[in-house]
């Protein structure tokens, strides 16, 4: 894979991880929902706080975000990038449940109960998976010569 910018990193990595919430955060979510542990249906469309964005529009621009940083730190990466995108979801799990709940005046992880810690490790870490699949296909490759 040849030397990429920096700002062409965080692009393709931000595509990357809206795509993959599209697609296997989602899967994901449809799953959990058909067995019961998701109150509700795959691609919510129920708008957010403060500005009426849909949900599944809200979680693919921040699900970006994480992959414009994942896409920075390409270069320091020594794993496979679907492992390493396995451990972005973990972190994005952990950050929601121990940062942003508080932030929605939600309990703390909500208070330690298995179901949601399950369903956001699932779900976050299927999201990761993705994002370390799709990058690679989005990157430039060096041309071939014959």
């Amino acid at each position: 894979m040849p030397a990429q910018s920096p700002l062409i990193r965080a692009i393709l990595g931000f595509v990357a991880a809206a795509i993959a919430t599209f697609t296997f955060h989602q899967a994901m979510w449809a799953v959990l929902w058909g067995i019961g542990l998701m109150p509700a249906a795959p691609f919510p469309m129920a708008p957010t706080h403060p500005f009426g964005v849909p949900r599944i529009f809200s979680l693919a621009f921040w699900g970006g975000l994480y992959g414009a940083v994942f896409g920075l730190l390409l270069p320091r990466i020594r794993w496979p990038l679907w492992q390493a995108g396995i451990v972005l979801g973990i972190i994005a799990a952990l950050v929601g449940l121990f940062i942003v709940n508080p932030l929605k005046h939600l309990p703390v992880a909500y208070g330690f109960a298995w179901r949601p810690w399950v369903i956001s490790l699932l779900i976050n870490g299927c999201w990761g998976l993705g994002v370390g699949i799709i990058l690679p296909l989005l990157m430039p490759r060096a041309p071939r010569t014959a």
